[in-house]
């Protein structure tokens, strides 16, 4: 996958399957993440370098990005402007 302009291909981290206590939660309770490693980046937009490269991991918005299911895996689209942090 290549993304275009200004955008970047993340990866979502597994759901958390346990809590810190040790309390297994249900697939109806887990909580969609907001974490990721960036596996693409566009050549940006405008004459714009893009700040995100391939291998940071990412905070993101909760409802940030277009899921996408490529080769079995499960994927975000987003634009670099919807990244929070570089972790």
């Amino acid at each position: 996958m290549k993304p275009i302009s200004d955008r970047v291909v993340v990866k979502p981290s597994p759901a958390e399957e346990k809590t810190k206590g040790g309390i297994i939660i249900p697939d109806t309770a887990k909580e969609k993440p907001q974490k990721g490693e960036v596996v693409a980046v566009g050549p940006g937009k405008d004459g714009n370098s893009m700040t995100v490269q391939k291998g940071d991991v990412v905070l993101y918005g909760k409802y940030s990005g277009q899921e996408i299911n490529f080769e079995g895996e499960d994927y975000l689209i987003m634009r670099e402007d919807d990244i929070l942090v570089i972790l």
